[in-house]
């Protein structure tokens, strides 16, 4: 019998101890998950939290009931500690478990820090955890009473732009439902070289899509911005050439205010030599195996992966959750050949499917693979892509509660979208 321990519960860490399950039986191996909460988040539903058009029970599951119906050991204590050389982890509650196989699914560390006065305890709200996002959602509601300025957007360094964008149209939207949109003036801060770029060198025609949607939404937007530092009144920003070198400087008021922060890995793991890059992602070979430790696996956020091509600001490459699938598809069948002594071929296919929300409105992305050269680029514009995340949101969750290993994101989302076709 072998041991095999996920850490991360979230998009990737769940969707890998349900296949792992199915794919090795209910009794012959033994898998723990190890999170540092109790409960799954639906991540990409927190901007819908922050303008309060949905609560923490919404989007929030209580994962070790279905667990334990799977067979499965769960631990919400976190992880302290990995010792790759003994096969051992340590754990917050001072517990510690050997492995066979270890898979990192943890997602990132949020790196407020590298920036004087961004986060949740600085003078910027957040999208990228419900606690964050209920945070943000006071914020609003103070704000509302007293609208001003607006600055959202993503920091430099940040590999995640979709949440930003959509955070930007959500409030957009209900501002319009409030009338009070002609009191906000927004302006859209990021460190993408042009708008649409997210991480991606754009998907189809995003650039045109989505300078048109902030044009006729009244959204300004300053790109290639490095921010240097953020007040309780004010945003200082350095407007970039195309060589990185400082063309204008900004200085903008805001009252409120939502920024993306850059990733890194988390504290744990940022310090084992071999495992990580300097940002403290995991190195990952095509097989999602770090190449020192065989035996430790990785998927989603938390991996290493290099960006298409140097920007002027720094940008980030995105994890989308079709890509994070095909990590955990991956690696499930490898660990199931290793164990069974057969050679490990599955690589991920690392596509990126987008359901970007614009609060009364929504836009779909389609790139196969996700960096560019293409198979396939698709971008499409319409209210049915708002309905279809709505849809999406209520399927994933209802997944993650019954364990259900139907496909997340592959079928679902392709269906939806009415372009399964597209998938070959």
């Amino acid at each position: 019998m072998k041991n095999i321990v996920i850490v991360g519960a979230g998009i990737g860490g769940l969707p890998m101890a349900y296949e792992l399950r199915e794919k090795l039986g209910k009794k012959r191996h033994c898998i723990t998950v190890v999170s540092d909460s109790p409960t799954f988040q639906f991540v990409p539903s927190n901007p819908w939290v922050a303008v309060n058009w949905r609560k923490r029970n919404d989007i929030c599951i209580d994962i070790e009931e279905p667990l334990n119906k799977k067979g499965i050991g769960f631990n919400a204590s976190g992880l302290s500690k990995l010792d790759p050389e003994n096969n051992r982890i340590e754990l917050g509650d001072g517990s510690s478990l050997d492995y066979d196989y270890l898979v990192i699914a943890t997602g990132p560390r949020l790196a407020f820090d590298e920036i004087e006065g961004l986060g949740p305890d600085g003078y910027t709200q957040s999208v990228c955890h419900v606690n964050h996002a209920e945070k943000a959602c006071t914020a609003w509601e103070e704000f509302v009473k007293n609208p001003g300025p607006i600055v959202v957007g993503a920091a430099q360094g940040a590999s995640c732009f979709g949440p930003a964008y959509e955070t930007a149209f959500i409030m957009d939207a209900d501002l319009r439902k409030r009338k009070i949109r002609d009191k906000v003036p927004m302006t859209y801060v990021t460190s993408e070289p042009f708008i649409g770029h997210m991480g991606l060198n754009g998907v189809g025609d995003s650039k045109t899509l989505m300078e048109s949607e902030f044009r006729d939404r009244h959204i300004d937007w300053i790109t290639n911005a490095r921010i240097q530092k953020i007040t309780r009144s004010e945003f200082i920003i350095s407007e970039c050439d195309n060589n990185g070198n400082e063309l204008k400087q900004h200085t903008l008021p805001h009252n409120y205010s939502m920024i993306l922060p850059a990733f890194t890995g988390i504290d744990p793991l940022r310090n084992v030599e071999g495992l990580v890059n300097p940002r403290g992602f995991v190195i990952v070979d095509k097989q999602q195996r770090n190449p020192r430790y065989k035996n430790i696996y990785a998927v989603g956020v938390c991996i290493a992966i290099a960006p298409d091509k140097p920007t002027p600001v720094p940008t980030g490459v995105p994890k989308t959750g079709y890509m994070i699938e095909s990590m955990v598809a991956a690696a499930t069948n490898n660990i199931a050949a290793d164990i069974n002594g057969q050679p490990q071929t599955s690589e991920a296919t690392w596509n990126a499917i987008c359901l970007a929300d614009m609060g009364d409105t929504g836009m779909a992305f389609v790139a196969l693979p996700q960096i560019p050269p293409r198979n396939v680029t698709w971008a499409r514009k319409g209210k049915w892509v708002h309905a279809a995340k709505i849809g999406f949101e209520k399927y994933f969750l209802h997944k993650i509660k019954s364990g259900n290993t139907d496909p997340y994101y592959e079928h679902a989302v392709l269906k939806l979208l009415g372009i399964e076709k597209l998938k070959n």
